[in-house]
């Protein structure tokens, strides 16, 4: 134990951790956190620890002082989707709620483990401080399968009844209703939701919508299991085909790229968007301001969510209070 302790205090010169706060004027947790850049030490005091620790020639030995606080300092990011080429990891889902987490842990001296659920047993994952899972899975899943690990655990998705976990996500049911007020205000009453209402965000989508529309119409359910162009395009054609191009007047699509694929094939079956058909999308992506014609869409600031969600954690960890929290959404009205 020995050993460990003074490859935690002491650097290859000599110096310890001790003997740079006694030269600064400041506490040995503080001297550390200067190190660390914790944002909970002020740039002045961690500029004067910096300099004293480079004239001593102090290296901060971060390994064996995790060994010894029985910490990695490091979080597991889960991404519960699978990536597909319709729909890769490079897209603002999740990679901007990634940014945000990334901010946010780094800045306060944390490692950021990036992996899946099938990577959960590798070595970097099981010795973490905590995990966040990007997204809860169809049925919630992926929080069963992470909930095993015992570990501090945040999530991105919708808060469920009883949940024993925080939650932090975007008022899924407001912006079904942001987008049922819309077609209200348009008179579209044959209506098509688009979207697996297995996952705990769509569903809640869904519900908000069903219920904004207050009996103003009907809404046809349907259920792709994917969230890609494609998908939204097969299963528009699909109904299209079946039952005929006067079965719909207005689609709203749990994801920008589903929305975009119904409309090509509203396009293919000679509907004309939005004169005859309204479609509304979700997550307002920097493509839906740039497809023909620019889509209608509800937008969700997935970067401050993710800046959340690393808040969190950290909270989680220090042995604060933590509740769930939901960001609002609001409606990007365009030419859909």
């Amino acid at each position: 134990m020995a050993t460990n302790k003074t490859a935690v205090r002491k650097s290859e010169a000599g110096t310890t951790m001790e003997d740079l706060a006694r030269l600064a004027g400041v506490s040995t947790i503080t001297v550390s956190r200067a190190l660390r850049d914790s944002p909970l030490v002020t740039e002045k005091t961690r500029d004067k620890v910096r300099r004293i620790a480079e004239e001593q020639g102090y290296r901060l030995n971060i390994s064996a002082r995790n060994l010894r606080m029985g910490r990695s300092n490091s979080v597991a990011v889960v991404v519960e989707m699978t990536p597909v080429k319709g729909r890769p990891m490079s897209d603002p889902y999740p990679l901007a709620l990634l940014g945000g987490i990334t901010q946010e842990l780094t800045t306060a001296g944390y490692t950021v483990v990036l992996t899946s659920r099938q990577l959960l047993d590798s070595a970097p994952v099981r010795g973490a401080d905590g995990m966040i899972l990007l997204g809860q899975g169809s049925h919630g899943e992926a929080v069963k399968v992470l909930q095993k690990a015992g570990l501090p655990l945040v999530v991105w998705g919708a808060p469920e009844e009883s949940a024993s976990y925080v939650v932090v996500g975007s008022d899924n049911r407001a912006g079904g209703a942001s987008a049922a007020e819309r077609f209200i205000e348009q008179r579209r009453r044959k209506l098509v939701f688009l979207g697996d209402v297995d996952h705990a965000e769509v569903q809640q989508r869904c519900s908000g919508f069903i219920d904004a529309m207050r009996g103003n119409g009907s809404v046809h359910i349907i259920r792709p299991k994917a969230f890609t162009f494609e998908a939204g395009f097969e299963s528009m054609t699909t109904l299209l085909k079946k039952k005929g191009v006067s079965v719909v007047d207005g689609v709203f699509a749990a994801s920008d790229l589903l929305a975009m694929g119904a409309i090509r094939a509203l396009s293919e079956h000679g509907l004309r968007v939005p004169d005859q058909v309204s479609v509304i999308g979700y997550d307002d992506t920097p493509g839906a301001a740039s497809f023909v014609p620019p889509l209608t869409s509800v937008h969700q600031d997935l970067r401050d969510g993710g800046v959340l969600l690393g808040r969190k954690m950290l909270a989680l960890l220090n042995d604060e209070a933590v509740a769930s929290e939901m960001l609002p959404t609001r409606l990007m009205v365009r030419q859909t």
